[in-house]
């Protein structure tokens, strides 16, 4: 199979899809790897490792898009990209679908067999591809909480783990899977006061097993939420429903209830963001102010430390990626429930049931193109 690694060109998007480690094993297995120039190198990787492990250099993008079969990318393709994708094309990337409808109909237009990272999913309902991003973006989220309190670029200026005779900040943490328990331990590492809340009483369980004393739980509610942002200095967005739209849990009138200063960081922001005042923004131009509340809202955050994310993420991807070149994405799917999962677009028909009803599309089973009979979604 002939695989295509074209640079990525979100806006400081420093990760890239394949390690020069993952370029050796695909051509120790008789596969052809075609890297974009310089794809690497913002993560550390440069064009001479690539090409000792096996790879082509190639100079364009184009080139990339018109030979490959496979396309690796980390974050969706942009509007330039949907006129390379081409029919019977497999792309394995990053997608969110469910927040991005030019996208959306820009794939279905294209004809490609697209693979969302993000929806892959085992049988216990782990996303194993997502993981290692939601644990670096958690982490972040706190990292830059802290930063945008500082007084000089508009927070409250206060300093979350507080001194000797002054109170540390106070974090707010919507959510407690992967990206809210990071939060947690980073909020809580500083020395903050933390408290995380969601709607599963297993998952505060969980927390208030792991997490120190000084973290504390709370059941989600409309009632809850008005009450504590109304008093934290940092609040985290860390709700996910996989595949789906995020639903929005912090509304516009609650932000009359903050503080001004207060900064609130969205991580969900790539399924359109659980806070109503939400919208994307970039590495570039981070933040942006609503009603004297600071909102960071990067999409992809992880780029902001392109080799640790790089890392994380390729020791996630790469398994996949080899059954995929090794088997063809059919039988690949048939041998593996969890790529099966990560199916959203096949040739021009949406197979994931939330994408169809985020842009009330039809949709189409997988099973209209897998040679077997049912198959469990």
């Amino acid at each position: 199979m002939i695989i295509g690694i074209p640079r990525e060109m979100k806006n400081h998007e420093n990760r890239v899809g394949l390690t020069p480690s993952g370029t050796h094993e695909l051509v120790k297995r008789g596969h052809e790897v075609l890297i974009e120039t310089h794809s690497g190198a913002a993560s550390g990787f440069r064009n001479d490792d690539y090409e000792e492990a096996g790879a082509q250099i190639i100079q364009t993008a184009d080139e990339i898009w018109g030979r490959a079969d496979l396309i690796i990318k980390v974050k969706e393709p942009e509007v330039p990209e949907y006129k390379m994708a081409k029919r019977d094309q497999i792309i394995l990337s990053f997608f969110h679908f469910v927040s991005n409808r030019k996208l959306t109909y820009g794939m279905i237009d294209s004809g490609a067999i697209c693979m969302a990272y993000e929806t892959v999913e085992t049988t216990n309902k782990v996303l194993p591809i997502l993981v290692p991003m939601s644990e670096v973006a958690g982490r972040m989220a706190i990292q830059q909480g802290a930063r945008y309190l500082e007084k000089p670029v508009m927070g409250r200026g206060i300093l979350l783990g507080g001194v000797p005779g002054v109170t540390p900040g106070k974090v707010l943490i919507i959510g407690a899977g992967v990206v809210g328990v990071q939060a947690a331990k980073m909020a809580s590492g500083l020395g903050a006061h933390v408290t995380i809340i969601d709607i599963d009483i297993q998952r505060l369980r969980y927390v208030n097993d792991v997490l120190p004393p000084h973290v504390v739980t709370m059941y989600s509610s409309e009632y809850n939420i008005r009450k504590l942002v109304a008093n934290h200095d940092l609040i985290v967005g860390a709700v996910l429903l996989p595949g789906r739209k995020t639903p929005r849990v912090i509304t516009r009138d609650m932000l009359k209830l903050m503080r001004p200063g207060t900064v609130v960081v969205d991580v969900s922001v790539d399924q359109g963001g659980c806070i109503e005042t939400c919208k994307p923004t970039s590495h570039e131009n981070p933040t942006y102010i609503v009603d004297g509340i600071l909102h960071y809202c990067v999409p992809n955050m992880p780029g902001a430390v392109p080799y640790t994310s790089t890392m994380a993420l390729t020791n996630s991807t790469f398994p996949y990626i080899l059954q995929i070149a090794d088997k063809g994405w059919k039988k690949a799917c048939l041998d593996n429930y969890e790529l099966l999962k990560g199916l959203n677009i096949i040739k021009g028909d949406v197979v994931h049931r939330g994408v169809a009803e985020a842009f009330d599309l039809h949709y189409k089973s997988v099973h209209h193109f897998l040679d077997t009979g049912e198959i469990e979604e």
